[in-house]
């Protein structure tokens, strides 16, 4: 990859930032937003030159269309319980050799599972667990719910409310 200017490497951060909060991409605007541009178009020049300079991927007819570029593995980013919530460790604690793009959606990280009380999901003590952030779940989806300072992974059952 071709050495990044200073303002792409602020580009790129906001990026990576923007989809370590909120698992997708920023659009051109809320770069620009972020780094004080006059306009998204700002934005976009310095969008195409991270994609020749291979620091990014964009797809085309997207609003959202960045993709940075895969890395050799997924970072393990801690531990996960599959029973009573444990403390939430988010530290890298090491990576594994797996591309990203082996999952659909593609996976942000890696949890280590402790515990067993979903083994009948096949969720077994020690696996690792592919994880793709996304603002929202469906019912009946299993989910890494975050309560507090406390992690757990289970299946999301919606009760209605009255």
């Amino acid at each position: 990859m071709e050495k990044l200017t200073s303002r792409q490497v602020q580009v790129l951060d906001v990026i990576r930032s923007h989809i370590s909060d909120t698992g997708y991409p920023p659009t051109r605007a809320d770069i620009a937003s972020e780094l004080g541009f006059k306009s998204p178009n700002a934005a976009e020049e310095h969008l195409k030159a991270l994609a020749r300079k291979g620091a990014i991927e964009m797809i085309p007819g997207t609003s959202r269309g960045i993709r940075l570029p895969e890395s050799d593995g997924l970072p393990i980013v801690g531990r996960v319980a599959a029973g009573n919530p444990i403390l939430a460790e988010e530290n890298i604690e090491d990576t594994c050799e797996v591309p990203a793009s082996l999952f659909r959606p593609r996976a942000d990280f890696l949890l280590r599972v402790r515990g067993d009380s979903m083994i009948n999901a096949g969720i077994l003590n020690d696996d690792l667990l592919a994880v793709h952030k996304t603002p929202e779940a469906h019912d009946g989806q299993i989910v890494v719910a975050r309560i507090d300072d406390e992690v757990t992974v289970k299946r999301l059952r919606r009760t209605k409310s009255k």
